[in-house]
């Protein structure tokens, strides 16, 4: 079976030509999504947010979209309501936390498309 032609490397002025993806060897990690947005503990999720997100669940234990529907859903994500985009104030705003199961909140973020 023939294989596909392989393609330039997207990263600018790199002149390696690619098998799988948008970008070679060298620059697939440099670009990869995890190096871009950083990893969990880098955006602010870390021992201190598991403490309150475990504590803000005990308290709010039920999937509050759910709850709209008539539907009674064990909430398992402690959601942004505005995103906080690395603000520390809305991050930490429990005002701006609201209880959903993964669903409800892959649905609101885009991920469950």
């Amino acid at each position: 079976m023939p294989h596909k032609p392989k393609r330039p490397c997207r990263y600018p002025g790199c002149p390696n030509l690619c098998e799988t993806g948008t970008y070679c060897e060298v620059h697939r990690k440099e670009w990869s999504p995890e190096s871009l947005r950083g990893n969990a503990a880098a955006r602010g999720y870390d021992a201190k947010w598991r403490e309150a997100r475990r504590l803000f669940l005990q308290r709010n234990p039920l999937c509050q979209q759910c709850l709209k529907h008539g539907k009674l859903t064990p909430a398992t994500v402690v959601d942004h309501i505005v995103p906080h985009r690395g603000d520390q104030y809305l991050f930490w705003d429990q005002d701006n936390w609201q209880a959903l199961c993964k669903h409800c909140h892959d649905l609101k973020t885009g991920n469950g498309l």
